[in-house]
């Protein structure tokens, strides 16, 4: 830990320079990389190595895959890893990924060295991912940065399928800001300290980089109070497993209020756009119209002085042939024809050019709908297994999340579930409807009436965490709607489930009035 400081003292002075600088954060920005995916089927095992990248030359590793009954357990040792603050002051540990092909990151934990060895054993629901190491500034992150430092490779012929992930990653200056002091969040402290309390203070600062304090300044709050109970536990010389579980909870809220100021920022940004879009679409149609109407006025008067030219004329030929009298008002009339025939071709213009502008508008808003969507789509992913229907979102709860044979919500689903309603509750417009599903065992009041039970906790669970409950329905299917065979375990076991179907005008989809009309009367709580 010594000399985890000294090199953390190094970098806070190369760094003093910068302090004068500008204080608004840098935008976050993101870059894409790709990565080498298998396919880990259950029952099966495999040994896969890590090689460091250009950031870490000398890094590697291996990792023991083993497919179990409902996930795949990855047992991974590292060597040759050195301190992360080597990228900068900001970064203080190393996290494990595994990325699905979809590009979808999954935490997996965090890798503790000791003396440049690192060892993680962890689970994911995943079964094609895969692996890569990097550098983060606390073990929270629920995005991976940039600075990727080793991957996994896969040597021919080991069999398998072999696929590229292509998946984001956040640029470094999203953890950084010139005028932040970061040394205040790392320093002041005995070399005794416990590397999670660093983590927590580090996750704090990042969240008011984020403008958190502005965003979610309630989350936020809450993760400086964590923090300052984590300070006061180390203080209190209390047990060093008790002090890096309050900094690890600390720095799991500040990772929340982070991610939540990022989000309705880019909301907030969206919505100033749209407006700026709108303002300037009225500016030119109301110039549009005064050109117009100028336009009109200029026909008018010199139509007004043709006019009276013509009568001058007329005047002055009064005691011309009858013939020519005829032949002039037929070319006055020509001309008057051709003039109305102008004004027309005019009008028809300007129409078209009107509706084409219409169209754009149409279209830049259902492209908004289409990108928020996937937004939700992408932050539901992170929690619970979500795709994207005609129906809308449906996110699949499986029946671990429950205790068997009952509807109690088990504390992982809880805190899932939590998770949602903070998602559900960013955007507004939303409606869920939770609908239970069993296997074939037992008979068929019963299935229905434990996919109810089952149907109306989450419900319930929701409502509580704040969503409204005019937004939710509940249903019970029992076994009637099997996405799977029922003959076999696994087949009966993804039957046994809960699936929350968002929908709504704001993300471009409402609910099937059919699938709706169709099913049995919603639990009423």
């Amino acid at each position: 830990m010594h000399k985890y400081l000294a090199v953390l003292l190094c970098i806070a002075a190369s760094l003093s320079t910068a302090q004068t600088q500008a204080s608004s954060p840098a935008k976050p920005e993101s870059v894409v990389r790709t990565t080498k995916a298998l396919h880990y089927r259950p029952g099966a095992t495999a040994k896969i190595e890590f090689r460091g990248t250009e950031l870490m030359q000398r890094g590697s590793g291996e990792t023991k895959v083993e497919g179990k009954k409902t996930n795949i357990q990855v047992d991974a040792k590292f060597e040759g890893m050195e301190d992360a603050t080597k990228f900068g002051l900001e970064y203080l540990t190393y996290v494990a990924w595994a990325v699905s092909p979809q590009g979808r990151a999954v935490n997996l934990g965090e890798l503790v060295l000791d003396h440049g060895k690192g060892r993680l054993k962890a689970f994911t629901d995943l079964q094609t991912f895969g692996l890569i190491v990097t550098a983060e500034p606390y073990s929270a992150v629920t995005q991976p940065g940039n600075m990727v430092v080793m991957e996994n490779v896969f040597p021919a012929g080991s069999g398998g399928e072999d696929i590229t992930a292509r998946y984001e990653l956040l640029r470094s200056g999203t953890y950084s800001s010139a005028n932040t002091h970061i040394q205040d969040a790392i320093f002041g402290i005995d070399s005794k300290t416990p590397l999670a309390l660093f983590e927590a203070r580090n996750a704090v600062r990042i969240a008011h980089i984020a403008q958190a304090d502005r965003y979610a300044p309630a989350i936020l709050s809450k993760a400086e109070q964590q923090l300052r109970q984590a300070e006061e536990a180390y203080r209190q010389k209390q047990t060093r497993s008790a002090v890096e579980a309050a900094a690890r909870e600390a720095a799991q809220t500040a990772e929340e209020s982070r991610v939540m100021a990022v989000q309705q920022k880019a909301e907030e940004e969206a919505q100033a756009q749209a407006a700026a879009e709108k303002r300037a679409a009225e500016e030119k149609a109301a110039k549009a119209r005064a050109d117009a109407e100028a336009q009109a006025r200029a026909r008018a008067e010199a139509e007004s002085a043709r006019a009276q030219a013509e009568a001058a004329k007329a005047e002055a030929q009064k005691a011309a042939a009858e013939a020519a009298r005829q032949q002039q008002e037929a070319e006055k009339a020509k001309a008057e024809a051709l003039a109305q025939q102008q004004v027309l071709a005019a009008e028809t213009e300007k129409a078209r050019q009107a509706a084409a502008e219409s169209d754009k508008l149409r279209e830049q808003a259902e492209k908004e709908k289409q990108e928020m969507r996937a937004r939700l789509l992408q932050q539901l992913n992170s929690v619970l297994a979500t795709r994207d229907t005609a129906r809308g979102l449906i996110a699949n709860m499986s029946d671990v999340l429950f205790k068997s044979g009952s509807f109690e919500l088990l504390p992982g689903a809880r805190e899932r579930l939590a998770k949602v309603s903070g998602i559900v509750l960013a955007y507004q417009g939303l409606r869920l409807a939770v609908e239970g599903h069993t296997d074939s065992i037992g008979g068929d009041e019963y299935n229905r009436r434990l996919s109810e039970q089952r149907a109306g906790a989450v419900r319930d669970y929701l409502v509580q965490q704040g969503i409204s409950s005019d937004a939710i329905t509940a249903s019970g299917f029992g076994k009637s709607e099997p996405v799977a065979s029922n003959d076999t375990p696994e087949g009966r076991q993804q039957n046994r489930r809960v699936e929350l179907v968002v929908s709504g005008s704001a993300i471009g989809s409402v609910a099937d009035a059919s699938a709706e009309s169709s099913a049995p009367p919603a639990v009423q709580k």
